[in-house]
């Protein structure tokens, strides 16, 4: 009997989890999202206790960006991943891909939550009763593009929640400079991330993702511009009511020069490189008014 000389077509691997992946996965050789999670929450600390927060509450706060903004981004990509095959931005992505598995995401994902769990424990009841908000809203972001054409405002609240409960761990209560703070990181979510749809407008439009690029066309820049200038605004009121120096609004100042600046640019167009070098910008932004509020207390 003579043997067939075609070889057998192989099945396909399944995937396989590997640290590679996995660090692809939470975006862990970029850290922009955590800190733009986490400077609201400083920002927070810092009004709460009139200077320097206690460095166990930074600690605290610090870890559980880095945690939470990589559990949002798992859930990101797990919902997306039907729609991240077709944008080219994305397509890689370990998901989208098929190097990692619906399961593995899961698992991975579970991990997270535990961590981000025991670091609400450390923190104080009022916090605790909180933090399940902060994980339904993470979990609402990514389908919020499904159905609002501004989901980057979605973002903005997710985000924003830091701010409340960095408040409550500092103070045991809910006061007005928190919910000035929330309000302002909602906007300058708002305004960063429109100019980072400017990546996606093309493959968004193609395959009916809605985003606020899309939505304010070519008048983005004073969609962008009025964000910015909400947002400083709230930030003026914060320090308003916390009593805070006067260094804290030259630094306001200064930020709004820059921000009127970046909004200006939108008004030609845009490449995706220079879209993604705006909005990574977007860390010294809130690194300035962080300094700028340790300076209006301590100087």
């Amino acid at each position: 009997m003579i043997e067939s000389s075609i070889p057998e077509k192989e099945s396909p691997r399944p995937p396989r989890l590997s640290w590679s992946a996995v660090g692809r996965l939470i975006r862990f050789q970029n850290q922009t999202g955590t800190w733009l999670l986490m400077l609201p929450t400083l920002w927070s600390l810092v009004l709460a206790s009139r200077g320097m927060p206690p460095l166990r509450l930074f600690a605290i706060f610090a870890a559980g960006s880095f945690v939470m903004r990589s559990a949002g981004v798992v859930m990101n990509d797990f919902a997306d991943r039907s729609f991240d095959r077709h944008v080219t931005r994305t397509k890689l992505r370990p998901l989208a891909s098929g190097e990692l598995s619906p399961t593995h995401a899961l698992l991975i994902l579970g991990f997270l939550l535990v961590l981000a769990g025991i670091l609400v424990l450390l923190l104080n009841p009022l916090t605790m009763l909180l933090s399940p908000i902060a994980v339904l809203l993470a979990a609402i972001y990514p389908l919020a593009k499904r159905v609002i054409h501004i989901p980057q405002a979605m973002l903005g609240i997710a985000f924003g929640w830091g701010t409340i409960m960095a408040w409550t761990a500092s103070q045991g209560a809910i006061e007005a400079p928190a919910w000035c703070l929330f309000a302002a990181t909602v906007c300058w979510a708002i305004g960063y991330d429109t100019i980072y749809a400017f990546q996606d407008r093309e493959d968004d439009r193609r395959i009916g993702v809605k985003s606020s690029a899309l939505l304010f066309g070519s008048s983005a820049w004073i969609a962008v511009g009025t964000a910015f200038c909400a947002m400083l605004l709230l930030l003026g009121l914060a320090g308003r009511l916390a009593d805070i120096g006067w260094i804290y609004y030259a630094a306001l100042a200064a930020i709004g020069v820059w921000c009127l600046r970046q909004a200006l640019q939108l008004r030609h167009t845009v490449t995706t490189p220079a879209a993604f070098h705006m909005f990574r910008q977007h860390v010294w932004v809130g690194t300035a008014v962080f300094i700028g509020m340790i300076a209006g207390f301590l100087l």
